[in-house]
């Protein structure tokens, strides 16, 4: 399995958009894709038609056993999707309680690479939906990821939650004595607005090393689908938000060396 963590200390960027997008183009090549849910407001959860609300069993269910998770257990979180080929491991808003409840517990930082290890050979991906605050999930999802995904807004604002997310990145590497390889893309991108174009040009001027190349449109047909439950792709194949990230899948096939090459 790959595990590819999709985060950003900034919300409204695009990671669960990012999220469903490579997982359906995943899943649309015969990929065994597995989608996570590691945000209390569980956008991702909803995408699919779950209600992050009213969920009795979710993603919050693996930090419930002191560290470990009983065999067996994240089989039974699973849950299907409109997208044959993905399947979720949805949230719940009880994932908000975590920070408190974890207070003093050991091993809380590894309870999702721990939760993977019981599907690896079920999947082909995993893709991580990360909360935009730093935490116990985010650092859940960066131990467990091979690879992170930095969506960034091209917007003022959004340059600011990068560096935020680089210096978390930093940090976590640092106490972890590990390196974690990163691809940041810009999302939301209107070239024909001033600040859009002025963005990208920082971040290309400032990122060059880890930035990808193109960036993702503003595309309203992103909304249109996540309101029908189905993946980008399948909803629009031949839209420009699907080429854009048929294009981004695969350039991080090529950059993290995935078995199979490009789509």
């Amino acid at each position: 399995m790959r595990i590819w963590a999709v985060a950003n200390q900034k919300g409204g960027v695009g990671k669960t958009t990012s999220v469903v997008a490579l997982g359906g183009l995943l899943a649309a090549s015969g990929k065994r894709v597995l989608v996570v849910d590691l945000d209390p407001h569980g956008s991702l959860t909803t995408w699919f038609g779950y209600d992050p609300d009213t969920l009795t069993h979710s993603v919050f269910d693996l930090f419930q056993h002191q560290g470990k998770v009983p065999d067996g257990l994240t089989t039974e979180l699973l849950r299907t999707t409109s997208c044959d080929g993905l399947s979720l491991l949805p949230a719940s808003t009880a994932l908000a309680t975590l920070e408190r409840k974890m207070v003093g517990v050991e091993g809380m930082g590894l309870i999702v690479s721990r939760a993977l290890t019981q599907v690896w050979d079920d999947f082909d991906y995993a893709l991580l939906d990360n909360t935009p605050s730093l935490g116990v999930l985010m650092v859940n999802a960066l131990a467990a990821s091979q690879h992170l995904v930095v969506p960034v807004q091209t917007e003022f604002l959004a340059l600011k939650g990068l560096e935020r997310m680089l210096h978390t990145l930093e940090m976590i590497m640092r106490s972890q004595k590990s390196t974690l390889g990163y691809t940041i893309v810009p999302t939301l991108f209107d070239r024909r607005t001033q600040a859009s174009v002025k963005s990208l040009n920082a971040l290309r001027k400032t990122y060059s090393d880890a930035l990808w190349r193109f960036a993702i449109p503003v595309d309203t047909k992103f909304r249109d689908a996540s309101q029908s439950g189905r993946v980008p792709s399948e909803f629009d194949a031949e839209t420009h938000g699907v080429r854009a990230y048929r294009r981004l899948l695969n350039d991080l096939l090529e950059t993290t060396g995935a078995a199979g090459g490009r789509l």
